[in-house]
């Protein structure tokens, strides 16, 4: 009779322990939202690192060699076309230019008085032809020695903005010598590389009246407010990435971008058929999205 009690005690035991087994998994199940896919055509935004250029950015060097006499400009200005920057000291040149305009009145006389000699029969026309060749050389060599003064006188080719100075005021230059650079930065180059298979995509939907329109992310991570367009493509891709260089053109009226500059282009790349997942479905490993 013991025996049959302790049985059913521990029977009842058991049976208890099962029932709050059960209770605990039932307290731990978990509900799933259910959704199906969409398959529609679509746009996805892709970033691409990039280099900032100037339109114009050019170097200025000295065409002839001398002290710099004067600096009319400052680092950092913007300069207009034609404005003078720099002075090489003139002496030696404005000699130069002095002797080959007595030279060329010399010869101009001496042309003269053959010209009549040669009227009156007194010299041959091979002695006329002479005095010609000589006026003609001397004002040849007046004009170079015009050039090599002018060559003194620095001045802007185009508007731009002044960048460091490589020389001082007083400093010898030397023909060739470095003395400053010039950005035209009223509209800016952004170059950035793209995949092979994303250039035939683009190759594929572009036209000359419809050019992909693209957006630059500054380095402050600010949005630039003017977008831009791609309008060039290099000749070449790269074997050793597989990727092409893309020129984007934008408009920088308040000069606010400046050769050097760094960033990343925003471009929209559509997508036909593709099929839509929600982002709460998927989960990150090693910068790869995957799904659930």
């Amino acid at each position: 009779m013991r025996k049959n009690i302790v049985l059913i005690s521990i029977c009842a035991a058991l049976s208890h322990i099962s029932c709050q087994h059960h209770e605990s998994e039932k307290q731990e199940e978990i509900h799933f939202l259910v959704t199906s896919p969409l398959k529609k055509d679509t746009l996805i935004t892709r970033d691409y690192v990039c280099q900032i250029h100037a339109i114009q950015h050019i170097e200025l060097r000295a065409m002839e060699k001398g002290y710099l006499e004067n600096i009319f400009v400052d680092e950092g200005q913007f300069v207009k076309k034609g404005q003078q920057m720099f002075k090489i000291m003139p002496q030696i040149y404005n000699a130069e230019l002095q002797k080959a305009q007595a030279e060329t009145n010399f010869a101009e006389i001496e042309y003269q008085n053959t010209k009549q000699l040669s009227e009156k029969n007194v010299v041959s026309p091979n002695e006329l032809a002479l005095a010609k060749a000589k006026l003609d050389k001397a004002k040849a060599e007046q004009s170079l020695a015009q050039t090599h003064l002018q060559f003194t006188d620095i001045k802007a080719p185009f508007d731009g903005i002044m960048d460091h100075f490589q020389v001082r005021l007083g400093s010898l230059i030397n023909e060739g010598d470095l003395l400053s650079t010039l950005s035209d930065n009223s509209e800016m180059w952004v170059y950035f590389n793209v995949p092979e298979s994303e250039y035939l995509n683009y190759k594929a939907h572009a036209t000359e009246e419809n050019l992909l329109k693209v957006n630059l992310l500054m380095a402050n991570n600010t949005m630039f407010e003017y977008p831009g367009v791609v309008t060039a493509i290099e000749a070449d891709f790269n074997n050793e990435t597989g990727n092409i260089a893309f020129r984007a053109t934008f408009p920088n009226p308040k000069s606010l971008l400046r050769h050097g500059e760094t960033g990343n282009i925003q471009m929209s790349i559509p997508l036909k058929g593709a099929i839509i997942i929600p982002q709460k479905a998927t989960y990150e490993v090693l910068e790869k999205s995957l799904c659930m």
